[in-house]
Order: C-alpha cells, then sequence, then structure tokens
C-alpha cells in the first residue's frame, strides 16, 4: 500500500471510530418484555445510553415472555405490565432467580374507538358483554346499527390479562369471535382503521388516531388514574434478579429522578 492512501485509510478509520457509540467494554444491560412498558424502557434506554455510555437492548415480546426471560437469565430486566404470578414465582425459584418487583409508573387501559363512532361512555358491565360475545352490535349501548369488531391481545399480554382481571373477572372467558393483535400499536392501529372496532391500549399508546370511552363516566387521564377515579388501572414493574447493584440499579432507578419522571409523563403514562 502507498504510503498516502496508508495514511488516508487510518485517518477514515479513527473517524469511524469517533462516530462510532462510545459504549463502555464490556457493560451492558438487556431488557425483554410488556409492550405496554416498552416505550418507557426505550426512553430510559436512550437517556442511559447517552449519559453513561452503557449499551441498552430492549425487546418487547410480551409480559409472559419477559417473566421467562428473567427465569431463564437471559435478561437483565423483564418489563412487565402485570405482577409476576405465582407459578412464575415457584419457576424461579427452582432456577435460583429471586424476582424483585419495582414499579415504574402507573398506567391506565384505555378502552378505545374509532374516532367517527358516536359512542362516549360505557360501564364496565357493558365492556364485559361486549368482549364476551352477549352484547355484538352497537346500537344495544346507544351506538349505530353495525356489528361491533372486537379487538383482543395475545394470550402472554400482561394488558390482556390485566383488561380481563379489572373488567370481566380472571375466570371469564373473551368471546372466540374476538381478533387477536400483537401489540398496543397493532390494536390502535386496527381500531383507527375499522369504524365499528373496539379495543383496549395503555394510556400512552392514546392519540387523535383512536377515542377514548369513558368507562362508568369517567375518561381515562393521567390525573384520573393518579386520583383513583379512573377504576382501570394498574401499575407497571421493572422485575430484576435480587436487588439491583452497578448500572442495573443506576437504570431502575431512573424512574425516580426528575429526567425520569419527565420522560414517564411526556410518554403520556402517569408518574407513580
Amino acid at each position: 500500500m502507498k504510503p498516502m492512501k496508508h495514511v488516508l485509510l487510518l485517518v477514515t478509520m479513527f473517524a469511524v471510530a469517533l462516530c462510532a457509540p462510545a459504549f463502555a467494554a464490556g457493560k451492558s444491560i438487556v431488557l425483554d418484555g410488556s409492550t405496554t412498558v416498552g416505550p418507557i424502557a426505550k426512553s430510559f434506554a436512550a437517556y442511559f445510553m447517552k449519559k453513561y455510555g452503557v449499551k441498552v437492548t430492549v425487546s418487547e415480546s410480551g409480559s409472559g415472555n419477559g417473566a421467562k426471560s428473567l427465569i431463564n437469565k437471559t435478561c437483565d430486566i423483564a418489563s412487565m405490565s402485570r405482577a409476576m404470578k405465582p407459578q412464575e414465582l415457584a419457576a424461579a425459584r427452582q432456577k435460583g432467580v429471586s424476582p424483585v418487583q419495582h414499579t415504574v409508573a402507573l398506567d391506565g387501559i384505555a378502552m378505545v374507538v374509532h374516532p367517527g363512532n358516536p359512542v362516549r361512555t360505557l360501564t364496565k358491565a357493558q365492556i364485559a358483554d361486549i368482549y364476551k360475545g352477549r352484547v355484538t352490535n352497537w346500537n344495544q349501548v346507544g351506538g349505530p346499527n353495525s356489528r361491533i369488531v372486537v379487538i383482543q391481545r395475545e394470550s402472554n399480554s400482561g394488558t390482556q390479562e390485566a383488561f380481563k382481571e379489572l373488567i370481566m373477572g380472571k375466570s371469564a372467558q373473551i368471546s372466540k369471535t374476538a381478533e387477536t393483535q400483537a401489540s398496543n400499536g397493532a390494536i390502535k392501529n386496527r381500531v383507527s382503521s375499522t369504524r365499528s372496532a373496539i379495543g383496549f391500549v395503555g394510556l400512552g399508546f392514546v392519540d387523535r388516531s383512536v377515542k377514548p370511552v369513558a368507562v362508568n363516566g369517567v375518561l381515562p387521564s393521567a390525573a384520573s388514574v393518579k386520583s383513583g377515579k379512573y377504576q382501570v388501572s394498574r401499575p407497571l414493574y421493572f422485575y430484576t434478579n435480587g436487588q439491583p447493584a452497578g448500572n442495573v440499579k443506576k437504570f431502575i432507578d431512573l424512574s425516580k429522578t426528575p429526567d425520569g419522571k419527565r420522560m414517564v409523563a411526556e410518554l403520556g403514562f402517569v408518574v407513580k
């Protein structure tokens, strides 16, 4: 290689190195779990990588899979939109894992319809009847004469389980005619494009493309969730194996800082 080309190559390599993320060697944090908690986890990750130079990887495979990842020791933090179940805790103990729960934020599960749907409020009983398949037309609950398209989440979703517990009762079964979507975003997109649909999403996913419906006369909002007036709400969690330390503790504790609280609020969730 000619001397000038050799110098140019070295300069180019140096410039690329300067542009690459300055991640500290051997330091990384892996999160897996809830799509509801996903926006918080990703926002925290971007902040943490920039401030501390620690690589943070966020996967959104559902709360159930987040619990499995923690149990199998393939993640440092499980993000979950429900509490771990007794059988998950038992499985963790068998693997030598000691799950510790950390509340990162509060969330309301918003019932959403198409903006063109005139229905503005439903009772918990009416929502339960819609999801059980007992109410199948919007005209049965004060809406237009059109068949209700019922949208639910997949079985490993923490939001699905929280919805069933808060609205229907744990043992209640959702109608087999309900359509399943894989994430909050997918439900929002389906409802926004389907005039007769109804679905449920985390509060942080509500935007102008869908219309939130009042439940028992109360609209979902940060204020109504924090006050307890909106009854379809739940905490959002990070789980660690034992008490966190080092960078994992710094990441978990971010939710307690002014910057962390600002990110939670800006994403539409509720500061605990």
